[in-house]
């Protein structure tokens, strides 16, 4: 199965673990959490999107897959 989408829902708080373990989809924007980078291919970094979802302190870090 391969990653399609990824979003983060209400009530990051902005810990920064996102931005350490995938850097290259997550960006922390101080005040307004972290968002997810536009335009991003999903599919050699599928390891690092479930463990930083994993991670995630708030469980806010939510993917889709087909």
């Amino acid at each position: 199965m391969a990653i399609t989408r990824v979003w983060i829902k209400e009530g990051c708080v902005s810990c920064g673990m996102s931005e350490v373990l995938c850097p290259e989809v997550f960006k922390i924007k101080k005040d307004e959490g972290s968002r997810v980078i536009d335009g991003v291919d999903y599919s050699l970094l599928e390891k690092k999107i479930k463990d930083a979802s994993s991670s995630c302190p708030v469980q806010v870090i939510m993917y889709d897959e087909d």
